[in-house]
This record gives C-alpha cells, sequence and structure tokens, in this order.
C-alpha cells in the first residue's frame, strides 16, 4: 500500500519535465494559495530536513529514477489519514514548480485511508 500516487496524466507530464530536467522530487507544505500545491523541482534542488517527512518514491514507466515525495511533517500530522492521488489540471501552478510554463499544474487529491490501509500502513 503506497500513500501516493499518479494519474496517467501527471506520469506523463513527469516523463516530459524529466526529459529537460533529469531526475525530480515532489514537496508539499502546508503554505497557503500556490504553497498548498505539490511542488517539483529537480531531485535535490529542495533541501529536506528532520522536518519534513518522505511519504513513498513514485515510479513512472520510462523515468530511470524513482521521484521522492516528501511533506513538511506538520502538514503530515494532519493528511496522514488519507490516500493522496498527484493529478494535472490546466492552468498556471506557481513559478517555483517545474511545470509553470507547460499551461499545467499538478494538483493533490486526497481521499480517506480505509481501515484496511490504515492497518497496512501501520
Amino acid at each position: 500500500m503506497a500513500r501516493v500516487a499518479l494519474t496517467t496524466a501527471a506520469a506523463e507530464l513527469l516523463r516530459e519535465l524529466t526529459v529537460e530536467h533529469g531526475p525530480l522530487m515532489f514537496h508539499q507544505s502546508g503554505g497557503c494559495c500556490d504553497g498548498s500545491a505539490p511542488m517539483c523541482y529537480p531531485a535535490g534542488e529542495f533541501h529536506t530536513s528532520e522536518s519534513d517527512v518522505l511519504l513513498g518514491e513514485l515510479t513512472v514507466a520510462g523515468v530511470a529514477d524513482p521521484i521522492g515525495f516528501w511533506m513538511a511533517r506538520d502538514q503530515f500530522a494532519y493528511w496522514s489519514h488519507t490516500h493522496l492521488t498527484i493529478d494535472v489540471v490546466p492552468g498556471r501552478g506557481s513559478g517555483f514548480s517545474l511545470e509553470a510554463p507547460s499551461g499545467q499544474r499538478f494538483l493533490t487529491r486526497s481521499r480517506l485511508l480505509t481501515d484496511q490501509e490504515t492497518a497496512e500502513l501501520a
């Protein structure tokens, strides 16, 4: 059971971004506005620390390196009971996330974990 998944559209955009930028990572903070969206960076460009939690390593067909998905620890306290799906929607996201010039933006969709999923992740 993984905490984070990708839609087909998100995986396709990540393939394109990997060709252009190399290995990637995500970080989701608890900020407002664009700061609450998943931010995509070249791997290692956003410096994580003990105040961040690695929720999972996303694999994308055709991409050699897994894509780490990090979240601020205090934000994870609120989202720990959810499964996250990274999707892509039309629009312009944050200027700091790699997809910003593409006319698309990453979006996190969430749903509550089932009791069985919660037990598997414990």
